[in-house]
């Protein structure tokens, strides 16, 4: 089973996690001033290195990718949506069947290692990255400098090239008037809190990205164990907001349940309003108020009604309105099996 479709620790807050490392190759310049022929080389190495990586992996060239399916990716936050429009005939994907690993070749970077998991697992990831990481660094020699570390294109990954994430469920801070407190108190504890559809203090579907700043000065244990202590105390004020919610009683079950009455019964419904009744249908389903779904179909319903899912699973490029329709069929076929 996929990563994204899994049941993870504190994922009634902690949707997902994410370790990244920005990595270069040794004596070739970065992505945005190589030349065609050491783009080229870059794409060939890693593509004749795959194998050897192990871990089930394959390798996918960009250019073999409908746009739909280059959508996909993006929904699956498996690749950045400028990478997915790239024009470079030497970008690929290195990836295996449960999508939990997703290395990126020629993106900003020569090599983005990345790894996901469901739920907050930082260590486990940090450790699974690093494992892939030595593995990449037998094959291919990297740029790294003794001052500063491992060179990267952008110069805020300099030293570890690490990226540590995590994506967050947040309505009811939301609801209580809580979220801009907390977003201003992770971003002044060096870390930087954004709402992944929507910037501000409030974020499409209540979903919030915590992340580090710093990659130089620091190790990496160090990054991982400052981003779980602060992702636990967004984990800890998210709880204490729903618990106050509960008090509100039957006003707070007869808002919930009239969210699950439209998302299972409209007719059409908009990307932006799917989002919007997710995100209060997973509370009460997390809070136990809404019993007719589990974790696993909240999941699909994340995932499943969003743009390039939809066309792909009818097999066509639809109009926004004929989106719409499918959406509200793609939920009730959800929700009814």
């Amino acid at each position: 089973m996929n990563w994204y479709l899994q049941n993870g620790k504190d994922s009634d807050v902690i949707i997902s996690s994410r370790v990244r490392l920005s990595r270069n190759i040794e004596g070739i310049p970065f992505v945005q001033k190589c030349k065609t022929e050491e783009l080229k080389t870059v794409y060939d190495k890693m593509k004749d290195a795959t194998i050897a990586i192990g871990y089930g992996l394959k390798f996918i060239s960009l250019k073999d990718l409908d746009d739909l399916n280059r959508e996909l990716l993006v929904e699956k936050h498996l690749i950045s949506p400028e990478f997915s429009k790239s024009k470079n005939p030497y970008t690929a994907i290195i990836i295996n069947d449960e999508e939990n690993i997703c290395i990126t070749i020629n993106e900003e970077d020569h090599i983005k290692i990345q790894v996901f998991s469901s739920g907050l697992e930082l260590e486990n990831l940090m450790n699974l990255a690093i494992e892939i990481d030595q593995k990449i660094e037998e094959l291919v020699p990297y740029s790294f400098n003794k001052k500063y570390g491992y060179l990267t294109a952008c110069p805020t990954n300099v030293g570890t090239g690490l990226k540590i994430s995590t994506i967050s469920h947040l309505p009811a801070l939301t609801i209580t008037g809580n979220s801009r407190k907390v977003l201003n108190a992770v971003n002044n504890l060096g870390m930087s809190i954004k709402g992944i559809y929507g910037e501000g203090a409030k974020s499409d579907g209540d979903l919030y990205q915590i992340s580090n700043n710093q990659t130089i000065g620091v190790t990496e244990k160090e990054i991982t164990k400052n981003l779980k202590l602060i992702s636990g105390k967004v984990i800890e004020q998210e709880r204490m907001a729903r618990k106050y919610l509960t008090k509100k009683g039957i006003d707070l079950e007869d808002k919930l349940y009239r969210d699950y009455g439209v998302l299972s019964n409209a007719r059409k419904m908009s990307e932006e309003e799917a989002r919007e009744l997710i995100s209060n249908v997973k509370l009460g389903t997390d809070l136990g108020i809404i019993t007719e779904l589990d974790d696993s179909k909240i999941s699909r319903l994340i995932l499943e009604t969003k743009p390039a899912s939809i066309q792909i699973k009818v097999g066509k490029k639809l109009s926004i309105y004929e989106q719409e329709i499918e959406r509200a069929n793609v939920i009730k076929q959800i929700i009814a099996n």
